[in-house]
């Protein structure tokens, strides 16, 4: 069944696959070059028949282009025509709810039953930086109040705030208020078992992020499935994890890409945060790794799936029968955009996924 939040599995795929983007900029690359490779990557998810492109939200990190989700949303809408596009996620608690309907609903206006909108209640960033992008000094504030905030957010996208309310005057432009009602789906997303059974209660679709909170995918996703209640969005619970996998004509190159994004990682782990490093950087680093930091990166690397085509496919293949997920969202972390592309080409492959005409 395909509607707006179920997708549909092609080619041999088990379950439909999606891709997560994070817009990384590598050293010796500069953010423009990381944003025409985002348009290239959801051109060619489209092509693909991958079933949609999200994009994260971060800040004051080097190595990502992504604070801005909208606006990098609205750039991929301009050259796509087919493929669902939507935050992975916008983290609510750094943004007024009406801001957020305003800017999703603008989306959808320019992009009609393509949107998702995936919301987080982590800052997407380091406490400082949380604090300048929330105006407090008191950071839990926003993640406490994450279900008022999703709350108020529904309401300004459905423009039905009761009578009496204080915001019962308030419209969220371009919204219902100035045509048929619609509005794109909402997501909640989370590495914890928060999100997952708030999800559930709400009987809201839910994706988890594997790829960073591995530990944590079996029981959240347990959480979700039990907390399920059926809503007007879903009569049952529909759960996509992120994973990071990355594919390459040789082992041994997926290898050599894979250390590039672990060793950016332990970087920003131990607070020296910078631009994705060259597979070059990343090898001769390793060799001056301590024991500490070696078992950080390959605990990093045992939650990647990669390799070759049949490698990856494997892999994830295992990974969706031992979750049960309804659907795998990709993302390839590495230096280049050559790597990336090419990563996403050949999982398209091994799994017979067909080359869809253009519109």
């Amino acid at each position: 069944m395909t509607d707006a939040i179920r997708g549909e599995a092609r080619g041999s795929a088990p379950v439909p696959l999606s891709v997560l983007d994070l817009v990384t900029v590598g050293s010796g690359r500069t953010a423009t070059q990381a944003l025409a490779t985002s348009v290239e990557l959801s051109r060619l998810a489209e092509r693909r028949g991958f079933h949609r492109h999200w994009v994260a939200e971060h800040h004051s990190m080097p190595g990502v282009a992504s604070s801005s989700p909208a606006v990098i949303l609205a750039h991929l809408a301009a050259h796509t025509r087919r493929i669902r596009l939507g935050s992975g996620g916008v983290m609510l608690p750094n943004h007024a709810p009406l801001v957020i309907a305003e800017q999703f609903g603008t989306l959808e206006a320019l992009a009609p039953g393509r949107i998702d909108l995936g919301l987080g209640r982590a800052p997407g960033t380091d406490g400082a930086t949380a604090a300048a992008l929330r105006r407090t000094a008191t950071l839990n504030e926003g993640a406490d109040d994450f279900p008022e905030q999703l709350a108020e957010l529904t309401r300004f996208l459905d423009d039905d705030f009761p009578d009496g309310h204080r915001y019962a005057r308030i419209h969220a432009v371009p919204g219902p208020v100035q045509g048929p009602k619609g509005r794109p789906p909402i997501w909640l997303l989370g590495s914890s078992g928060f999100s997952a059974r708030l999800a559930g209660l709400l009987g809201l679709p839910f994706a988890f992020a594997h790829h960073f909170s591995a530990r944590n995918t079996i029981p959240a996703l347990d959480l979700y499935r039990e907390s399920f209640r059926p809503s007007e969005v879903l009569d049952a619970p529909y759960a996509m994890i992120g994973v990071s996998a990355l594919a390459a004509d040789e082992a041994a190159q997926a290898r050599r890409q894979v250390l590039s994004g672990a060793l950016a990682m332990l970087r920003l782990r131990t607070g020296r945060p910078g631009l994705v490093p060259t597979p070059e950087e990343a090898e001769a680093e390793a060799y001056d790794f301590s024991p500490a930091e070696r078992e950080f990166v390959n605990d990093w690397l045992a939650n990647i799936v990669y390799g070759t085509p049949d490698e990856v496919r494997t892999g994830l293949d295992d990974l969706r029968k031992r979750t049960g997920a309804d659907e795998l969202m990709i993302t390839a972390n590495a230096h280049g955009g050559e790597a990336r592309l090419r990563s996403y080409e050949l999982i398209a492959d091994a799994y017979e996924l067909p080359e869809l005409p253009a519109e």
